[in-house]
Formats: structure tokens, sequence, C-alpha cells
């Protein structure tokens, strides 16, 4: 596996162990549906289980010129939102809906890794 996709499922590990943290409940993590286009890197429900949470995970091992959650292009949130609405479909999902971005930077190796939760980051309903 590349040295990117490690650090990327590293990322993604370490948002999860921060949501669960916060006390949201983790349904699937790199749930796809059809084309490898169509993936959520983490669905999990709040605390109180009211909204079902789609987030896309974003990893950098040191902080670039351009922000991280500027990777959640355009393309990137049609996307999602083709596989947030078969999962949708798919699991008869009645309860609220949201769109989050995490961004990790850092790696497992560092002592410094800094963890932004953008709640309700978009919509795909808007682009």
């Amino acid at each position: 596996m590349a040295e990117h996709n490690d650090l990327g499922k590293w990322g993604e590990q370490y948002a999860a162990e921060y949501l669960q943290k916060q006390g949201y409940l983790i349904l699937n993590r790199d749930w796809r549906y059809g084309r490898s286009l169509n993936d959520i890197d983490i669905i999990c429900k709040t605390g109180d289980l009211t909204t079902v949470v789609f987030v896309e995970v974003k990893t950098r091992s040191h902080m670039e010129i351009v922000r991280p959650e500027t990777a959640v292009n355009r393309n990137k949130i049609y996307h999602i939102g083709r596989a947030a609405d078969h999962y949708v479909k798919l699991f008869h999902i009645t309860e609220r809906i949201r769109f989050d971005i995490i961004t990790v930077i850092g790696t497992k190796d560092s002592g410094n890794i800094q963890l932004n939760h953008i709640v309700d980051a978009f919509s795909p309903l808007r682009i």
C-alpha cells in the first residue's frame, strides 16, 4: 500500500476515535456504493441519535499552503452526495442528515497532531 494511503487510513482511524470520544456512534467506515468514487469515510450518529452524519476525512502529514478541507471540492461533494443518497435509501434513514469534514494534520509518530472538525461543512444540494 502506498505511503499516502497508509497516512489516510491512519487519519480516518484517528478521526473515528475522536468522534467516539465525542459521543458519536460509528455506523460504517469506508462505505462504498458502486464505483470507487462514491465512498464515504465515516458514517455515524450524533450522541442523541437524532442525526446521521456523513464525514469526509482529509489527512496531511504537515500543513501545506492550501488547507486540507479545500480538497473537498464540487466533484468530491457530488460523489459524497450520491453515496449518501444511496445509503439513506438502502437503510431507510429517517433521521436528519448532515455532512461534516474532519481534517487531521500530522502523523502517528508526530507529537503534534491537529484535528479540526467542521460541523455541517457542506450540502450536496447546494452545488
